[in-house]
């Protein structure tokens, strides 16, 4: 037996489900959001946008690893862990700028056809 509220989500997954045609129907022209047709080039800025995010997250591990140096207190442990982090954001730094380097060089050399 189903309950008042589980009946009443029925019956508007099932409304909005039967007039979905008619909402597909009334637009009769998309927009591209994007501005772009080329998928070469729409994959291209997806992964250069991620790529930025990375390093963002990068900046973040810095943060984060600074902040564990200067309040540990003297601790070892935790002047161990903020180094370490710091460390890794470094590397990981690394491993991002030389993706967006070989990234940006292929997207190049698929785009204008030259290396």
């Amino acid at each position: 037996m189903m309950t008042r509220h589980q009946k009443i989500i029925s019956f508007l997954f099932l409304f909005f489900l039967s007039s979905f045609p008619y909402l597909v129907s009334a637009q009769t022209q998309l927009y591209n959001p994007v501005g772009e047709t080329d998928f070469r080039i729409i994959i291209g800025r997806v992964i250069r946008a991620l790529l930025g995010l990375s390093g963002t997250l990068a900046l973040l591990m810095f943060v984060y690893g600074g902040f564990f140096w200067l309040t540990s207190g003297g601790e070892k442990d935790k002047i161990e862990k903020g180094k370490k982090t710091i460390v890794w954001a470094v590397i990981g730094l690394g491993f991002i700028f030389i993706s967006y380097t070989l990234v940006n060089t292929l997207l190049n050399a698929i785009i204008t056809g030259t290396a």
